[in-house]
């Protein structure tokens, strides 16, 4: 039988690095995920997931569990790390563009490419998600993106149920507004 989130958050708060280590494998790849469609980077998503479970490891103790997961209060965290970095990434980007001239030089490797490709069509879904009011995103990339019911997207939001459930509605019919837009926006 499966040990629940609640009891080895217990036993990481209790100092068991195994039980984190448990938790973080069955997680991650969620957190992952979440990061790397928010981020549009594989480096950041990689950097950026390790960041969240060094301050939940950190802040073991003071974690709410919601449904007996930890899942809710982990993507909560990734939101707050990924602003962060976001206000991190835009003050390098400013200071090296007073410093030296942009240059665009590819890496041509196969490896890289895939990459590339990859965060070009996340950069495209963060385009089209970026149409939608931020309340809307948050709701789409929490429930859609990493599959939480409404119930734990309302926790990790800190919204009521009833919100989460109308902005998903909403959502919904901007997306579809907005995927028969976007073939005449290609035709002009």
């Amino acid at each position: 039988m499966a040990v629940s989130d609640g009891e080895l958050w217990r036993r990481a708060a209790d100092g068991e690095a195994d039980a984190f280590g448990s938790l973080f494998d069955r997680h991650a790849k969620a957190v992952y995920n979440f990061v790397f469609r928010r981020m549009a980077s594989w480096s950041d998503a990689e950097d950026l997931t390790s960041a969240v479970f060094l301050h939940a490891w950190r802040r073991r103790a003071d974690v709410v569990l919601v449904h007996d997961s930890a899942l809710p209060w982990l993507l909560r965290t990734a939101d707050f790390v990924i602003r962060n970095e976001r206000r991190r990434q835009r003050f390098r980007w400013l200071n090296l563009a007073r410093q030296t001239p942009a240059t665009d030089e590819p890496d041509h490797a196969d490896q890289v490419a895939a990459r590339l490709d990859d965060e070009r069509r996340a950069r495209e879904l963060r385009r089209l998600l970026s149409k939608l009011p931020k309340h809307e995103q948050e709701v789409v990339e929490l429930c859609f993106w990493t599959g939480l019911d409404a119930q734990s997207a309302a926790v990790a939001l800190d919204v009521p149920l009833g919100t989460v459930k109308s902005r998903l509605a909403r959502a919904r019919k901007h997306l579809r507004e907005l995927s028969i837009a976007a073939p005449l926006e290609n035709l002009s």
